[in-house]
């Protein structure tokens, strides 16, 4: 079986934070998805679960408090593109969609990369690499 990651996030309104993806061209997979929960589709093997707080308490150890990712740092997601291009049309259309850049584009020339936040202030990374460049 191939291996999967499913990384969960909390959202304050998952209605928003469905509409702010929709608008990046991401699908939900109903099957994982109800009034407290999204399963957003990043790839085949890659989801994003966005659960409403209270629902993402359930799965988090007791005592623990939630991040506020407006305030502070709780993890950095990054995705991978085909192209500097495609790097480009994601970051652009997350800030079109009401995402906010997150810190200055990083241009290494075999790696290109972009940043923003989502609404929730979830940080995100858009990266390209040269393929010659891994190759090494």
């Amino acid at each position: 079986m191939t291996q999967m990651i499913f990384v969960n996030l909390p959202v304050k309104d998952l209605d928003a934070t469905k509409a702010f993806w929709t608008k990046l061209g991401y699908s939900f997979n109903p099957q994982f998805s109800d009034e407290t929960a999204a399963c957003m589709v990043i790839s085949d093997t890659i989801f994003a679960m966005l659960l409403t707080e209270p629902k993402f308490k359930e799965f988090t150890a007791p005592g623990k408090e939630i991040s506020d990712a407006t305030k502070s740092s709780e993890v950095l997601i990054a995705l991978s593109a085909d192209s500097r291009a495609k790097v480009d049309e994601l970051a652009d259309g997350a800030l079109a969609a009401g995402g906010s850049a997150a810190k200055e584009p990083l241009d290494y020339g075999t790696m290109y990369g972009r940043s923003f936040t989502d609404p929730d202030g979830h940080h995100w990374e858009v990266m390209w690499m040269d393929p010659s460049a891994v190759q090494g």
